[in-house]
């Protein structure tokens, strides 16, 4: 009779892989002559894991956001998040993804300004058809979590910037993403201000397993995270992990194979409807 297997309880498991990235390309056509922004890239995302990309302007770190948050569509390779290839998805089935799956905080925060802070929170939930009450329900948990449970009712213009940013993250957070991408979020912020958000990411993190993607030109700010992935001429060029503690660094995880198959996607627009996309993918490397 076969034995059962014990786990040694002082091992962890191992990590879930949220999101897989293999041979990822970005072709843009400018004025006739061809630009290469995406070059290859193999990246292999856990689920609850935290990890800033660095680089310099015109690495490709925006442009790799933004096909990780399906606001623009590969030139070839694939993505697949939880197994499944979302570059096969037609538009509108990305549109619902994105409003499911991802939350998304850009460094100018695009807040509604006619609306309050808990009615901008509300709005992703409001597109996805979440009844209203509900969702003023959350948006005010959330805006609690952030430290606004104060300023619910203001708009945009009687916030500060801190402020303004900290209602863009509630707003990413409200409906549950599994995934969060944050472009330059403090870029606007002052030192202090920006590391309150850092920490406010961290607790947030740990509240809730919200996996975290924080592209930012910020040395400082990137070695204050678990794990950092420098892009270099459109090319992964080090990933590199630590241990916050003590900080010992260890290796980056191997990417898991993936099936074979075309990867060449075929040509689709994304739909811009979702609520958390508020910034369309430009065709500007940085």
């Amino acid at each position: 009779m076969e034995q059962p297997t014990h786990r040694d309880p002082a091992v962890s498991p191992p990590a879930r892989v949220l999101v897989q990235v293999e041979a990822l390309t970005k072709t843009f056509i400018h004025e006739g002559n061809e630009v290469k922004i995406l070059k290859g890239i193999d990246l292999t995302i856990a689920a609850g894991e935290m990890l800033s990309v660095v680089g310099a302007s015109g690495a490709g770190k925006s442009t790799l956001l933004h096909l990780l948050g399906t606001l623009d569509l590969p030139t070839s390779g694939r993505i697949r998040f939880q197994g499944e290839d979302i570059t096969r998805y037609p538009s509108s089935q990305l549109a619902a993804f994105r409003n499911q799956h991802l939350g998304f905080v850009f460094q100018f925060h695009h807040l509604l300004p006619e609306f309050s802070a808990v009615e901008n929170v509300m709005m992703p939930g409001l597109i996805r058809g979440t009844p209203r009450i509900e969702m003023d329900k959350r948006a005010r948990k959330i805006l609690g979590e952030v430290g606004l449970g104060h300023r619910m009712t203001h708009r945009p213009g009687e916030l500060s910037g801190g402020e303004q940013q900290r209602v863009a993250l509630a707003r990413a957070l409200v409906m549950g993403p599994k995934l969060v991408l944050a472009d330059e979020p403090t870029g606007n912020l002052d030192s202090k201000t920006s590391e309150q958000m850092h920490d406010l990411v961290f607790d947030l993190n740990r509240e809730h397993g919200t996996t975290f993607l924080i592209v930012t030109h910020s040395r400082d700010l990137a070695q204050l995270m678990p794990r950092v992935v420098t892009m270099r001429d459109g090319r992964v060029e080090s990933d590199e992990r630590r241990e916050l503690t003590r900080g010992a660094k260890v290796p980056a995880a191997e990417p898991a194979p993936l099936e074979p198959g075309p990867s060449e996607p075929a040509p689709a627009e994304s739909d811009a409807t979702s609520s958390d996309a508020e910034e369309p993918a430009s065709d500007e490397s940085e």
